[in-house]
C-alpha cells in the first residue's frame, strides 16, 4: 500500500508539517557546529601524522594516494548506483571531486613550504570569503572577527613568508570556497552520502594522474598500508562529517566555522608536530574561536531553504531495466 501523503491546495505540504519533516532531518545548528569541529579536527590530525612521509613520497605524492585512498575506501563503503543520478548529478559530483583534489594538493604544497598554523590560516581566507557574501549583516560581523583572528595567526608584518607557499595556500583557499558551495548543493541533490561516494572517486584519480611523477619509484606497500588507514582520518571521515554538515547549516555560517580550523591545526602541531604559538597567535586563536561561537547561534538552515528533503526524487534503477 503506498504510502498517504498530506498535501495542500498548492500539492505540498503545509508548512507547519513541512517544517517538522525539515527539523528532523536537518538537525540544528549546534549539531553542524559539532560536526564541523570534528571534521577539521581529524584533517589536521590526518595531516600532521602524513608529514613523515613527505621525505618518501613528497608532497604531491602524498596528497595524491590519499586521495586515492580515501575515493578507493568511500566507493566500496557506500557502493553508489548510477542509475540514480541525472546527468546534472554526476556533473556537479565531478566539478566537486576536481575541488576537492585541488584543495588537498594545493594544501599539501604549502605545508611543505610554511608552517601548519600559518597554512591553515591562509587557507580559510577561502570559507571566509564565502560567509562575507552570505544575506546576513550579523554575519559579517563574525566573519570581521575571524579575520582579524587570521591576521594575528599568520603575523604578516614579520615578513619572511615564502611566496610559493602563499600561492599554494591561497589556491587551496579558492578550491576550499567552491568546494564548500559545491558541497551543499551536492548533498541537496543527492540522497545520502551517493554524492560523496562518487566526487572522492574522482579526486583520487585526479590526485593519483598529478601525483604519479612523485609516487613513481618510491611507492611501497608499507607507504600504501599507512596511507589507508590515514585516509580514514582524513580525507573519508572529514568530507562525511562536512557533507552532513552543510545540510544542516548556511554556507556562510560553515565558511565562518571553518575559522576555528587555524586554532585547531595550532593545537595540533603543539601537540604532534612541537609546535609552540606565540602570546599573538593564542589572541588569535580567541578570536576565531568567538567567531565559530557566534556563527553557529545564526546559521542554522530553515527548513524553508531548498534541501534533500525537497530534492527530485531518484530515478528508478528498476524502470530503467528492459
Amino acid at each position: 500500500m503506498p504510502a498517504f501523503e498530506f498535501k495542500g491546495p498548492e500539492g505540498r505540504a503545509p508548512s507547519r508539517l513541512r517544517t517538522a519533516v525539515g527539523r528532523r532531518r536537518l538537525g540544528g545548528a549546534e549539531t553542524g557546529f559539532l560536526m564541523a569541529v570534528a571534521s577539521m579536527t581529524s584533517v589536521q590530525l590526518g595531516l600532521a601524522l602524513a608529514v613523515p612521509l613527505f621525505g618518501q613520497l613528497g608532497a604531491l605524492g602524498t596528497a595524491g594516494l590519499r586521495l586515492a585512498c580515501g575515493g578507493l575506501l568511500l566507493l566500496l563503503l557506500i557502493r553508489p548506483r548510477l542509475c540514480y543520478f541525472t546527468r546534472r548529478d554526476l556533473l556537479a559530483c565531478g566539478v566537486l571531486g576536481a575541488a576537492s583534489a585541488g584543495m588537498m594538493l594545493f594544501f599539501m604544497l604549502a605545508v611543505a613550504r610554511l608552517p601548519l598554523g600559518t597554512a591553515s590560516a591562509l587557507e580559510f581566507l577561502g570559507p571566509l570569503a564565502v560567509s562575507l557574501f552570505g544575506p546576513s549583516g550579523g554575519r559579517r560581523l563574525w566573519a570581521g572577527l575571524a579575520a582579524l583572528g587570521v591576521v594575528l595567526l599568520t603575523e604578516p608584518w614579520r615578513g619572511g613568508v615564502d611566496a610559493v607557499g602563499l600561492v599554494c595556500a591561497l589556491a587551496a583557499a579558492g578550491c576550499w570556497a567552491g568546494y564548500i558551495l559545491l558541497t551543499q548543493g551536492v548533498g541537496d541533490r543527492v540522497t545520502g552520502l551517493s554524492g560523496l561516494a562518487v566526487s572522492m572517486p574522482v579526486a583520487g584519480l585526479l590526485g593519483t594522474l598529478i601525483a604519479a611523477p612523485s609516487l613513481w619509484g618510491h611507492l611501497t606497500w608499507q607507504a600504501v598500508g599507512i596511507m589507508l588507514v590515514l585516509a580514514v582520518v582524513s580525507p573519508v571521515l572529514p568530507f562525511v562529517l562536512e557533507f552532513l554538515a552543510l545540510r544542516r547549516l548556511t554556507t556562510a555560517a560553515f565558511g565562518t566555522l571553518m575559522s576555528l580550523e587555524p586554532a585547531i591545526a595550532l593545537l595540533i602541531g603543539l601537540l604532534v608536530l612541537g609546535q609552540t604559538p606565540g602570546l599573538v597567535s593564542a589572541a588569535g586563536v580567541l578570536f576565531v574561536v568567538i567567531a565559530g561561537a557566534g556563527a553557529t547561534r545564526t546559521g542554522a538552515r530553515t527548513p524553508d531553504e531548498p534541501a534533500a528533503v525537497d530534492a527530485p526524487a531518484p530515478r528508478s534503477c528498476a524502470a530503467e531495466t528492459p
